[in-house]
């Protein structure tokens, strides 16, 4: 007997079929997948940006742990303090532990005053001739008598030109917490401070995890071990518990959604198949299309981004609706039909309505943010693969010997619900101008206007930010200056030029203060002239026998400040890693930082309390300055004004991107419909679930962001296959309606189940793509062209 020609085409199908998923299982095997928030931020960002994005990978905020202990009394909380800052400090996961300890305190005073001569800016020739040593030391004299007498009195003899307290002074504010029982406490000593930086960038998200982790074992192992510090509680914040935080937070919301939406999906469809063998052939395009997606996406990035993923679990709903109108619709062939007849009979509006997705999602991969262009990518290919497996694949796989369950009865049900809608078509033009007029009315609270809402952090570890960078006066600056430069030497001196510009704006009140490499480390140059401003043993001794006449000192007294002196001739000068172990490394390799094959040199800037001075003065004011200091590359950063950029510049792409797949997708239709009033009839259902979506989120109080537009983006490329069916020149058989339903309550299970999220890219996701496939599925049947009444099941 001959075998029809398509059945000898079933082993070359179902073999390439399985090849690709093979391929594709093999790539994801070797996929490495991230959580890392920064695949939202900008790929080409502007100088600016770039420098915000790079410190939020990189920079020394990134490696920043910042711990507080509560509970108990204050001597309690000192010595868990103490214990455990001198644990961590064992640990090779923190190059600087930080606590008001007496042992980082001795380094930073022995690093001052042992390099004196090379750090105080109050050395030149001048300061050594007989002049200004007898104005110097009757300065030092003076200081005896102040509060700092008892340390000024160990060291004068040493140091009788007050060298020490020059750096002191040069160096501002420590801005470090008060101590009290020799730790740090908060300004109510409600709680010991602790403060960590990691050896590792902030970017490696596992050796962030694996630091916290000792944080916690090592507090646990210290309450074990000392019962009366059993009413302690630690508290711990900064960039890396955020990072490993959001990783936790979109791995577990990812798994969570992802399996209860599947889970209802395919108890709804064993529900309606009642057959386990329908609905696991049903899930062969989805999971195919998911495989193919995840490998598609690994070798274009490299990685896959965790919301991507849930995103992508997203698509089952959509994609699971060409198996169902598959089987729905090919229920009463036989096994000796040619397994594609059926599949022919509505493929065209399905490939349509594949064609509108793919489209649509097509402009995602021109967005300059990865994350949304991995969305784009992921989408296209899992959709694709799904259609093509729906139509091409299960037709050989045996479906016709299936027993299916007639859904005609539901569609006979629906009918009637379906033509009802028709009556409230005007209704909805109605709601839908309503809509409108409140978007237009609200225009200015319809957007999110900053990055924060992006953000998977809650309220509540945002509030222990606040209160432990309050608790130690390390509150975010708004201004930095940024300059390059090709050598770490050669951007000390950029640094240094800067400074002595800044200082006059410190004079004037524009700036309370500012942080700068060069004022806790001098370049080598800088160093070598104080070295050549320090007279011989022979010239000091002569110039210090006339400047202490008329002082009640005697040059003998003064012998070890000129052995301190000649010895300071003869210094190496200071580089940055001689500073590490005292909290001067902290701020150095904070404020000098090497990026690619340059070094950065970063300057703090600290301002007015807000309102003293409006942004623009200030900024203007530092425009100027930065143009006469010498540093052609100079670069002002206003962090809170980049930042919105950074969002504006985000959400305007997004709405570029979302209007260019917009169009696309109408072209499209008008090329395939070839007619304007069934271009129009299929566009109206969906912009009327557009407009209604978003009138609807406003109402509620959420505020749109970029997720959200793709959101609606994704209602019209779903909602197309409800139009299109309802635009076929007659009412859909109730087999079509039957299936449409089934159709669109999957989609709103997947994408239903993502509003409960708690990370609000997937809530923006899944609370616009749900009610808008209601509504879309809606309208679509209120506008069907219905010349013909349904045909019979």
């Amino acid at each position: 007997m001959n075998r029809h020609p398509v059945f000898e085409r079933r082993v070359p199908v179902i073999g390439l079929w399985l090849l690709i998923l093979v391929l594709s299982i093999t790539v994801i095997l070797h996929t490495r997948f991230t959580a890392d928030m920064s695949a939202f931020l900008p790929s080409n960002p502007t100088p600016e940006q770039a420098f915000l994005v790079d410190q939020i990978k990189n920079g020394a905020i990134s490696r920043m742990i910042l711990i507080g202990i509560e509970g108990g009394d204050a001597r309690t909380r000192a010595e868990a303090s103490k214990a455990l800052g001198t644990t961590l400090r064992q640990s090779e996961l923190f190059t600087l532990v930080r606590n008001g300890n007496a042992p980082t305190r001795s380094a930073d005073e022995a690093l001052l005053f042992d390099h004196r001569y090379l750090l105080s800016p109050a050395v030149t020739a001048q300061q050594f001739s007989p002049t200004g040593l007898h104005d110097a030391i009757a300065n030092g004299i003076d200081l005896l008598a102040s509060p700092f007498g008892l340390f000024s009195q160990k060291i004068f003899t040493r140091d009788p030109t007050g060298e020490t307290f020059t750096i002191v002074n040069q160096l501002g504010q420590d801005h470090a917490p008060r101590s009290q029982n020799g730790a740090w406490v908060s300004p109510t000593s409600a709680r010991a401070l602790l403060m960590l930086q990691t050896r590792d960038a902030g970017a490696d998200t596992d050796a962030m995890a694996k630091a916290l982790a000792q944080v916690h074992a090592d507090f646990a192992a210290l309450i074990t071990s000392n019962p009366a510090m059993a009413p302690l509680r630690l508290m711990v914040s900064g960039a890396p518990v955020f990072s490993v935080d959001s990783r936790r937070l979109i791995k577990a919301d990812v798994e969570r959604f992802s399996i209860i939406g599947s889970v209802a999906i395919m108890l709804l469809l064993l529900l309606v198949y009642r057959s386990v063998s329908l609905l696991v052939l049903g899930l062969l395009p989805v999971l195919t299309g998911i495989a193919v997606a995840i490998a598609t996406v690994s070798l274009g990035f490299g990685t896959v981004h965790g919301i991507t993923i849930g995103f992508g679990t997203t698509l089952i709903g959509e994609a699971i609706d060409y198996s169902i109108y598959y089987f729905i619709q090919t229920q009463n062939e036989s096994e000796h039909d040619n397994p594609t007849t059926g599949m022919e009979r509505f493929w065209p509006t399905i490939r349509l309505g594949v064609l509108t997705s793919v489209t649509g999602f097509a402009a995602l991969l021109f967005s300059g943010f990865p994350g949304l262009a991995q969305i784009g990518l992921y989408s296209i290919a899992g959709l694709l693969t799904a259609a093509l497996v729906t139509r091409f694949v299960l037709p050989h796989l045996g479906t016709a010997r299936l027993n299916r369950h007639s859904l005609a009865g539901l569609g006979r049900g629906l009918a009637p619900v379906f033509r009802g809608l028709q009556l409230l078509r005007w209704g909805f033009v109605v709601l839908a101008l309503a809509g409108v007029v409140l978007l237009i009315a609200r225009h200015g609270s319809i957007w999110q206007t900053g990055l924060s809402g992006l953000s998977p952090i809650s309220a509540q570890a945002k509030a222990v930010d606040d209160e432990l960078r309050a608790d130690m006066s390390a509150g975010d600056a708004r201004y930095f200056i940024a300059t390059t430069a090709q050598t770490q030497q050669a951007a000390l001196v950029a640094a240094e030029r800067l400074d002595a510009a800044l200082t006059p704006l410190v004079e004037q009140g524009v700036l309370t203060s500012f942080d700068s490499p060069a004022k806790f480390l001098p370049s080598e140059a800088t160093q070598r002239a104080r070295q050549q401003a320090l007279p011989d043993r022979a010239t000091l001794t002569q110039n210090l026998h006339a400047a202490v006449e008329g002082l009640p000192i005697q040059a003998a007294k003064l012998a070890p400040f000129i052995d301190a002196v000649e010895q300071a001739r003869q210094q190496a000068p200071l580089k940055p890693d001689d500073l590490n172990g005292t909290s001067f490394g902290l701020a150095i390799h904070a404020l000098l930082q090497p990026q690619n094959d340059q070094w950065l040199a970063l300057i703090r800037l600290h301002t007015p309390d807000e309102g003293a001075l409006e942004p623009q003065h200030i900024t203007a004011a530092l425009t100027r300055t930065m143009a006469a200091s010498g540093v052609p590359n100079a670069l002002l950063i206003d962090k809170d004004t980049e930042s919105t950029r950074l969002f504006n510049g985000y959400l305007n792409n997004t709405i570029a991107l979302s209007l260019a797949g917009l169009l696309a997708i109408v072209v499209v239709l008008g090329f395939v419909l070839r007619s304007p009033a069934r271009l129009l009839r299929v566009l109206l259902p969906l912009l009327i679930a557009v407009i209604l979506v978003m009138a609807g989120l406003n109402l509620t109080g959420e505020k749109l962001n970029m997720l959200n537009l793709v959101g609606l983006l994704l209602i019209v490329a779903i909602g197309s296959n409800y139009a299109l069916f309802f635009n076929q020149g007659k009412a859909p058989d109730h087999q079509t309606l039957a299936s449409l339903a089934l159709a669109n309550l999957t989609t709103v299970i997947a994408f239903g189940t993502l509003a409960f999220s708690q990370l609000p890219i997937l809530h923006a996701f899944g609370s616009t793509v749900a009610p808008g496939a209601i509504l879309a599925l809606m309208v679509s049947a209120a506008f069907a062209k219905t010349d013909q009444p349904p045909a019979a099941a």
